[in-house]
């Protein structure tokens, strides 16, 4: 982990709550483990908006549209097309809900593994001034992996929570986490999240940019319809 991460400013900042869905969380080994990372993930979402800093959620799901529109040349999502997998009405894909959003916070539907590509995600972050993105998902080799390395290409500061994310081949997170994502992202715990929050008191002298809640209701109600994919 990185020893000593930079100050982390909650009103310009953002939690990436990615793929924590059913079915991927049935994707993983262990059921005690998808419990304990639920809850570290919980906790990391409450402190978050404690500190007034913005939450959104990415889950991925598909249309009949959608489906048609996967040119056979991705391998992986040719596949999901074929077998007519995650559907967006099937519960499979539905946000757990332990970590269901609240109003206020940001929420979009994506078609391919980045939390960006796909969506409104960057345009909705930029209007309410994010500059930084703290990343938990599932999986570390799939929707993490995408969505650090385009995150980087578009210049967010990027921490990593190292307890909040997974993969079902520890070999390869631990590859990513050990080796690959310290090139572009701060790699802490939800510990050491809560302390660098923790050091952004109100009482602390103000940074002059409103904080990201003033913002909400915008364009963050979880309740709106979702985002259609890129065409």
């Amino acid at each position: 982990m990185t020893a000593t991460p930079p100050t982390l400013d909650p009103s310009t900042s953002a939690l990436l709550v990615m793929d924590f869905q059913e079915g991927m969380l049935a994707s993983l080994p262990g059921p005690a483990d998808h419990e304990a990372l639920l809850s570290r993930v919980a906790g990391a979402i409450a402190d978050m908006r404690t500190h007034g800093a913005t939450i959104a959620h990415v889950h991925v799901g598909f249309t009949e549209a959608d489906w048609a529109a996967v040119p056979p040349t991705n391998k992986t999502f040719s596949l999901l097309s074929r077998q007519r997998l995650l559907h967006h009405t099937d519960p499979a894909t539905n946000i757990h809900h332990r970590l269901a959003p609240e109003p206020g916070d940001i929420t979009v539907r994506k078609t391919r593994y980045g939390a960006l590509s796909t969506t409104d995600l960057d345009r909705r972050l930029r209007e309410r001034g994010i500059t930084t993105l703290v990343i938990a998902g599932i999986t570390t080799s799939g929707v993490v992996l995408s969505t650090v390395t385009d995150a980087a290409d578009r210049d967010y500061g990027l921490y990593v929570l190292s307890d909040g994310v997974m993969d079902p081949d520890p070999q390869v997170h631990q590859t990513l986490m050990g080796g690959i994502f310290p090139r572009m992202a701060h790699i802490i715990d939800t510990a050491e999240l809560r302390s660098l929050l923790h050091e952004n008191r109100p009482d602390r002298p103000s940074t002059g940019v409103p904080p990201a809640a003033a913002l909400a209701g915008q364009d963050g109600d979880p309740t709106r319809p979702d985002n259609p994919p890129a065409s």
